[in-house]
């Protein structure tokens, strides 16, 4: 086994669908892969029912092309952020996950041990597929410390989990508690997002997203911040130090 000394830091981001991660969390991905970090992304499904419809308006398409589409997307999105993306493919509008994948996703976090997970907010009435996929990601968290599951692997710490932002916090009743600089990565994240070309109707409104939490930030701070992105605690901070 290596020294953990010399091993790189590593975080997960569980995504519902495969564009999720790259509006809400890109800037994220991109500033730690900047630091040596490894950072795996798992998206839970391609978004190709629900999230999909510019593909679907063109003649002849069909859901194995919408499929191949949103993985190339995702895919090329992640190499610019500097990440590696997994796909589950359970589907999506409705979402339904099976224990396989539940056990496949703990075994995940035991196989990289995250020292952090980002995934959605816990509440959505826009869209039943992000907070699925939140529960899910806790769920396995929680397995994944479980010292019955599975004897014989070693479990992971508590690793704290922060949701990033739904595209309506209020009616998510999600409030933003961190607030992360993602100036010096704002040119990879907005990248990615021309990557993905399915929902570029979506690229502007997450550039004016990341604006104003960089004025939020810059108020709370002392600091020149031009870009943000927010995200909510799921668990206290541990801390020895009030700063």
């Amino acid at each position: 086994m290596a020294d953990k000394k010399t091993e790189k830091k590593t975080a997960l981001v569980v995504s519902a669908h495969s564009a999720d991660f790259v509006w809400r969390a890109g800037g994220a991905i991109a500033l730690y892969a900047g630091r040596g970090w490894e950072i795996t992304v798992v998206c839970l499904s391609f978004g190709e029912r629900g999230e999909s419809a510019k593909l679907w308006r063109e003649p002849g398409m069909t859901l194995d092309k919408v499929k191949a589409n949103r993985k190339e997307e995702a895919t090329r999105a992640a190499e610019i952020l500097g990440a590696k993306a997994i796909f589950f493919d359970v589907g999506d509008y409705p979402m339904r996950i099976p224990d396989s994948t539940l056990y496949d996703l703990a075994g995940l976090y035991r196989k990289i041990c995250p020292e952090f997970v980002l995934t959605h907010s816990l509440k959505d009435p826009y869209n039943f597929d992000h907070p699925l996929v939140s529960h899910i990601a806790q769920e396995a968290r929680i397995v994944a410390q479980a010292h019955g599951h599975e004897p014989g692997t070693p479990v992971i710490g508590a690793l704290p989990v922060f949701l990033f932002e739904p595209h309506q916090p209020e009616q998510s009743e999600w409030k933003p508690q961190v607030l992360l600089d993602i100036t010096p990565v704002w040119p990879k994240k907005y990248a990615a997002f021309q990557e993905m070309k399915a929902q570029e109707h979506l690229w502007h409104y997450y550039e004016r997203v990341a604006l104003q939490r960089g004025v939020q930030a810059a108020r709370n701070s002392s600091k020149s911040i031009q870009y943000a992105e927010a995200y909510q605690r799921v668990f206290p901070q541990v801390t020895e130090e009030l700063q």
